[in-house]
């Protein structure tokens, strides 16, 4: 698996449109980082790692969303400073890979600081 980010939001989406409670994943720092923040959000339920794995409870969610999207990709990395972090359509969550770790977009801009892109949730 080259992008396993990709990997982690397809899943979560195709889980979601099939109407799956919850799905289990490998485990992997970057990926605990980004469900933090869509748990933050209230995009996800719960989630928990298990010892090579993350379990995540879909049913939880407080918000839902339509589109999970990746934007940076491993070809073409895309970079944001603070001030130019934009929300897709005026709502929606940007998700942003910090020095200070994994931020939602709000979070980013508020602290000032900028990072790549990662994904955006709408």
């Amino acid at each position: 698996m080259n992008d396993t980010i990709s990997d982690l939001l397809t899943r979560i989406s195709n889980a979601k449109n099939a109407g799956k409670a919850s799905l289990n994943l490998p485990y992997s720092k970057i990926k605990m980082g980004i469900l933090e923040v869509l748990k933050t959000e209230g995009y996800i339920g719960t989630y928990s790692k298990q010892e090579l794995s993350i379990s995540i409870d879909l049913t939880g969610a407080s918000k839902d969303f339509t589109k999970i999207r990746r934007l940076s990709r491993p070809g073409r990395r895309e970079y944001v400073k603070s001030k130019n972090i934009t929300f897709p359509k005026g709502y929606g969550l940007v998700i942003l890979s910090t020095p200070q770790g994994v931020l939602s977009g709000r979070n980013a801009k508020k602290s000032g600081t900028g990072g790549e892109l990662i994904c955006e949730v709408y």
